[in-house]
C-alpha cells in the first residue's frame, strides 16, 4: 500500500498502519513543523517528506499509485475553544486542499481509500465538511479506549466500528515517568481550579481516572493533566509518558524537548483508535453510504 499523509504531524498516522499489520510500500507526508518531521524521520527514515500542503500541484509523486490518503486538518477554526471562524480561519480552510487532492487522486484511482480526522464541531460546519467527502462520519472518543479523552469525528469510504471499551487509565499510563512542578504551580491551580476544571482544559487525575483531552497548549497555560505525587506537588507526564498516553512507543519522542513533546502530542491522534479504523480497510470492498 503507498499512502499519503497531510497534516502528518508525528506520524501517528505511520505508527498506526505499523500496529494494524498493513504494509506500507511508500509513506508520504506533508508537514511542515521540523520538529515534527525530526522525530517522524528518526522513527521512519524511508518516510518521503514533501513539504507544505499547498504545494501540492508541485509534488513530483505518481499519484494513481496512492493507495490511501490521510489527515487531520487544523481544526482551530472548528473548535469550540477557538474563535469560531470555520471555513474563514485560513488553518482550518486547509480542509479544502485535503478535497481537491482526494478529488485529485480519485481521477486517476477510483478506488483510493480516504480517512479524515477532526474536532467536534457545529453541524452546520460538520454538515460541509461530509458533503464534500460524501460520507458521514463516526463520532469516537478516545477516552473510552485509551488514557485520556479525545473526541473526535472520523470520516472514511470504508465501514469501521468504535474500538471496544478499556479501562486503562491516565496515573497507571504515566507510571514514573513525569516531570515535578515548581512550587509555584500549585498556588496557581489554587487561583485557577474552578476556571480549568469547568473549561475541561486541566485535571488533577487519581487512581482510574481517565485524563482531559491534551491540546497543543499543553505547555503555554498549564493546561494538560497531573498527578499528586504528595501533599501540595505536583507533576505531569514527560517525553516518555506522553508517547504512550497517545499509543506511541516510549522512545518516540526522544528528539523533542518536553515542551515540544506536549504540543506534539496534543496536536496527534490516538494511535490504538486509528489503528482499530485502518484493521477494517483491507476487508472494506465497497464505500461507506453516501449522504
Amino acid at each position: 500500500m503507498n499512502v499519503l499523509s497531510l497534516f502528518d504531524g508525528m506520524s501517528c498516522g505511520q505508527i498506526a498502519l505499523e500496529r494494524a499489520g498493513i504494509n506500507v510500500s511508500k509513506y508520504y507526508a506533508s508537514e511542515i513543523d521540523k520538529c515534527a518531521i525530526t522525530v517522524t524521520q528518526a522513527n521512519y527514515p524511508d518516510t518521503i517528506q514533501l513539504g507544505d500542503v499547498t504545494a501540492w500541484c508541485e509534488w513530483d509523486i505518481d499519484w494513481a499509485s496512492i493507495d490511501l490518503l490521510i489527515g487531520g486538518s487544523p481544526c482551530q477554526g472548528f473548535s469550540f475553544a477557538g474563535k469560531q471562524l470555520a471555513f474563514d480561519d485560513p488553518r482550518s480552510k486547509l480542509f479544502f486542499v485535503y478535497v481537491d487532492i482526494l478529488n485529485h487522486i480519485r481521477s486517476v484511482n477510483p478506488d483510493v481509500k480516504f480517512m479524515l480526522e477532526n474536532v467536534k464541531m457545529k453541524k452546520e460546519y460538520l454538515d460541509v465538511v461530509s458533503e464534500h467527502l460524501e460520507v458521514e462520519p463516526v463520532f469516537i472518543d478516545s477516552g473510552e479506549s485509551s488514557p485520556c479523552a479525545r473526541p473526535r469525528f472520523y470520516w472514511a469510504n470504508w465501514n469501521f466500528t468504535k474500538p471496544p471499551h478499556s479501562d486503562v487509565d491516565f496515573i497507571s499510563t504515566v507510571g514514573n515517568d513525569f516531570v515535578e512542578m515548581s512550587p509555584g504551580w500549585h498556588k496557581w491551580w489554587i487561583e485557577k481550579s474552578n476556571f480549568q476544571l469547568r473549561k475541561a482544559y486541566s485535571k488533577i487525575c487519581g487512581p482510574g481516572d481517565k485524563g482531559v483531552c491534551m491540546t497543543a497548549r499543553q505547555y503555554a497555560s498549564w493546561n494538560g493533566n497531573f498527578i499528586e505525587l504528595r501533599p501540595d506537588v505536583f507533576a505531569k507526564p514527560n517525553n516518555k509518558a506522553l508517547a504512550r498516553i497517545v499509543g506511541a512507543p516510549s522512545d518516540y519522542l526522544e528528539q523533542a524537548r518536553q515542551r515540544q513533546a506536549e504540543e506534539l502530542t496534543g496536536n496527534g491522534w490516538t494511535v490504538d483508535v486509528i489503528a482499530h479504523i485502518f484493521n477494517s480497510i483491507e476487508s472494506a470492498n465497497e464505500n461507506k453510504t453516501e449522504i
